[in-house]
């Protein structure tokens, strides 16, 4: 529903689902088409939800949007004088009877203001419709058609509308990812924390999921939701997966990041527990999301998945292959992903980042054994590839966001080094 009404408004929408007890209680009456379909409460409501929210036949909930679209050119037409100009003809809330409403906006503040309007609608509609039932007259009862319009499309109430958006055209101009809806696996920290960051500032509102307790506090502004999830769990994975479309409609951008570094071990010495700690986490955790998540992002605006593998696939190190064998399978898993989901338009890439030293992973005396096991300063073991540079979580970030939005839009399959370059993979 969400790509249909993005479609028909010509711009990427948001859904944001109400399943509460009093939207379930509205969308269960028998007589729901007819009276919500009346008129919305004041001429400021209006302007933000058209007349009447669109109506879902669930056995067919492309042909309602496309049925409300043709009654909105009609409604326009039967009432314009030849000076107005048709506004787009989407609705902005619909109706899914039996279970419950759903607001649509270009943002999450609109489609926000949207949700809070319907709520109140659907209040007031049922209030005036339970006087009606005890006896006193009324029910809900609108204004006629043509004042709708004429309230609709009055200049003054135009002008509230447009000065908003001059308001917000600069921002307009600089978010690629406005009204997309992107999932981070591995949100709390590190490379996974600031892609979550990077991907919410160019616009799209962000998902984060982390086994960290704290990552609903990490993600406290209003479009970054962080979801506690152990990746290796599938149930969690497909509620977390579940709790993404109730809050936002939706799935467009998937970053499949969460990981784990074991110790360096040889595979002689290698204990099993490590060795299927990582593969768990490493490669059977990102297929289970990212099957979770494949029919939303079918759905999908212009979708994108972005797997985060390693240096380590193309030039693996001895003492690593507790890491580099799942990381090599992860990569595997994405090249077939993009030969599998193409066909619906999906892009799968991967991402092959080196040692990224402003994270966690890398701690102070991490750095200074590693740097002392090459004979190196820490400084010079931090730059040690052919640019001689230290790549930066927000630099990852800044490739993962290229690789999902128009940059990458003809790409599927590929495999980027973000690594200063690598004699050994070069």
């Amino acid at each position: 529903m969400r790509r249909k009404v993005s479609a028909i408004r010509g711009t990427r929408s948001l859904a944001q689902l109400n399943f509460s007890t009093e939207a379930r209680t509205f969308a269960k009456l028998t007589n729901v088409k007819e009276i919500a379909t009346r008129g919305p409460i004041t001429s400021d409501h209006l302007i933000r939800t058209k007349s009447v929210p669109a109506i879902i036949d669930p056995e067919n909930p492309q042909r309602s949007l496309d049925e409300f679209s043709s009654a909105y050119k009609a409604y326009f037409e039967r009432h314009t004088n030849g000076e107005q100009k048709c506004l787009d003809s989407a609705p902005r809330w619909a109706v899914w009877p039996g279970h419950g409403t759903i607001a649509f906006g270009a943002n999450l503040t609109e489609s926000g203001i949207v949700s809070d309007i319907a709520e109140h609608t659907v209040k007031a509609i049922q209030l005036a419709e339970n006087l009606t039932a005890e006896g006193f007259s009324g029910g809900w009862q609108p204004v006629s058609e043509k004042h709708l319009f004429e309230a609709e499309y009055w200049v003054l109430q135009q002008a509230k509308l447009k000065s908003e958006n001059v308001n917000q055209g600069e921002q307009k101009t600089i978010s690629e990812f406005q009204g997309k809806i992107a999932i981070v696996s591995g949100a709390a920290s590190g490379i996974g924390l600031a892609c979550a960051r990077e991907l919410f500032a160019q616009g799209a509102v962000v998902v984060g999921l982390d086994l960290n307790p704290e990552i609903s506090k990490i993600f406290c502004e209003p479009g970054m939701l962080g979801l506690q999830c152990d990746v290796t769990d599938q149930k969690a994975v497909i509620e977390a997966v579940a709790e993404t479309v109730r809050q936002f409609g939706g799935i467009d951008i998937l970053v499949l990041n969460a990981g784990t570094f074991p110790a360096g071990q040889t595979i002689e010495e290698m204990g099993e527990q490590t060795w299927s700690r990582s593969l768990e986490i490493n490669l059977t955790a990102p297929q289970q999301l990212l099957q979770a998540c494949v029919p939303f992002l079918k759905e999908g605006l212009d979708p994108a998945v972005v797997f985060m593998a390693s240096r380590n696939v193309p030039a693996p190190g001895a003492g690593a292959s507790a890491y580099s064998v799942p990381k090599a399978g992860l990569t595997q898993l994405a090249r077939i992903a993009a030969l599998e989901l193409g066909k619906f338009g999906i892009r799968v890439n991967i991402l092959h980042p080196d040692c990224v030293y402003d994270t966690g992973l890398w701690t102070p005396d991490a750095l200074e054994r590693s740097a002392k096991r090459y004979g190196l300063t820490v400084e010079q073991y931090k730059s040690r590839n052919i640019l001689k540079i230290d790549v930066k979580a927000k630099e990852v970030a800044r490739m993962v966001c290229a690789m999902s939005g128009a940059v990458f839009a003809k790409t599927t399959g590929a495999q980027i080094p973000i690594d200063g370059g690598s004699e050994r993979v070069i």
